[in-house]
């Protein structure tokens, strides 16, 4: 039978592997598939732009609600069972969207999956980087965030072969389930059982603390996610609506996946020079970049560096935020932890639904899409430890 690594130097990568994966499950699949299998979707089920960005912030919703939960300290039992648990749950709800066509039933499953999403992301980060830290092994972080970059390139890539192949919506929903289902099963494997007493101390890539704190840190995490949000959602229906841009719909999302998977390492690395509130506030300017190259420069080259700017930073942006609250609270991160993530979920439960109904009142998603690169320039200014102006 196989067992995971136990010798001191593969244990900890092997946590840092088991910690890509689970966020690859929970994140890169259970919550943005939803892009690229949206555009068919929508169009088999007569879905309207509205009611596409509903369904996707009952997602972002429920991924509020797990937050909350996930930080409550009356959440009792081992950190790996209700890792799994989360896991097994994400898993169930993203397969089961192919078993149904009810708006009611898209609107809790999207929500269920979107609390186990956020409870992998606040419990893997807390028991994987907790584990790293007393190994003396806190580099591997980037190999741990950079599960959803990961998770986002495979299961675009399945999406598009079995698209390829004439599948309909709903066998796209079987296929990702699967994955995330095999994804479980290597969670378990890599991440053992033994859950050591809590490191304090160490654990960030460089010193996280800007001047204003953490009120400035937070809110600027909740701006990030209303400004990623949109185009992460209406990237691909944005590229599919306008036909000279229809060549390039498999390979967007695509791109978003490859360049989100390295993208944690680099701003990381960034960041051990200029600190994190400097790189924060540099990420969240290249990210408004793109954001607004997707509705202002409608060509083929705008949409592929919309998807390689958007994937280039928001992994990196969320590392980044994660690791610099968790160095404001290293003796207990859980909490902080889901503050942080809270505060991400408000910003992101508006930005769909506002995109969704302004789009239909103006014909386009560029509205919604500036107004999201405004509030990425926002962040930018509330975390930065250098004039604006220096920063545009």
């Amino acid at each position: 039978m196989l067992r995971p690594p136990v010798d001191s130097a593969s244990r900890p990568v092997a946590l840092a592997l088991g910690g890509l994966v689970a966020l690859a499950a929970a994140m890169g699949v259970g919550r943005f598939v939803y892009t690229p299998i949206l555009p068919v979707m929508a169009e088999t089920l007569g879905l309207s732009k509205a009611q596409a960005g509903l369904i996707a912030s009952a997602n972002f919703l429920g991924y509020l609600i797990g937050a909350l939960l996930a930080a409550t300290p009356h959440l009792r039992g081992n950190r790996r069972t209700w890792l799994l648990g989360a896991l097994a749950v994400s898993t169930v709800t993203t397969a089961a969207m192919g078993l149904t066509t009810s708006m009611p039933a898209f609107l809790i499953l999207r929500a269920t999956g979107g609390a186990a999403s956020a409870f992998v992301l606040v419990l893997a980060s807390a028991l994987v980087l907790d584990r790293l830290a007393a190994a003396g092994r806190t580099g591997l972080f980037a190999l741990h965030f950079g599960g959803v970059g990961a998770g986002i390139a495979v299961s675009a890539l399945v999406v598009s072969v079995l698209q390829a192949f004439g599948e309909d919506w709903s066998v796209l929903w079987y296929a990702v389930g699967g994955l995330s289902l095999a994804a479980t099963a290597a969670v378990a494997w890599l991440i053992p059982p033994a859950d050591p007493p809590h490191a304090g101390g160490a654990g960030s890539i460089a010193d996280a603390a800007p001047r204003r704190g953490l009120p400035a840190l937070v809110c600027a995490y909740g701006l990030f996610g209303f400004g990623y949000v949109i185009t992460a959602t209406f990237l691909v229906a944005i590229v599919r609506a306008s036909p000279p841009l229809r060549s390039v719909e498999p390979l967007v999302w695509l791109i978003v996946g490859l360049t989100a998977a390295p993208s944690v390492a680099l701003w990381a690395r960034a960041s051990l020079r200029l600190g994190i509130p400097r790189t924060f506030s540099i990420a969240c300017v290249v990210e408004a970049v793109g954001v607004a190259a997707s509705v202002l420069w409608p060509s083929v080259t705008g949409a592929l560096l919309a998807a390689a700017l958007l994937g280039g930073t928001f992994m990196g942006l969320t590392a980044l935020g994660l690791s610099g609250a968790r160095r404001l609270a290293p003796a207990n991160p859980r909490p902080v932890l889901a503050m942080m993530t809270a505060s991400f979920g408000f910003g992101q439960i508006a930005g769909p639904v506002l995109a969704g109904l302004l789009s239909e009142h103006t014909g386009s998603f560029a509205l919604p899409s500036l107004l999201a690169a405004g509030a990425l320039l926002v962040a930018a200014v509330l975390v930065s430890p250098v004039p604006a102006a220096s920063l545009l």
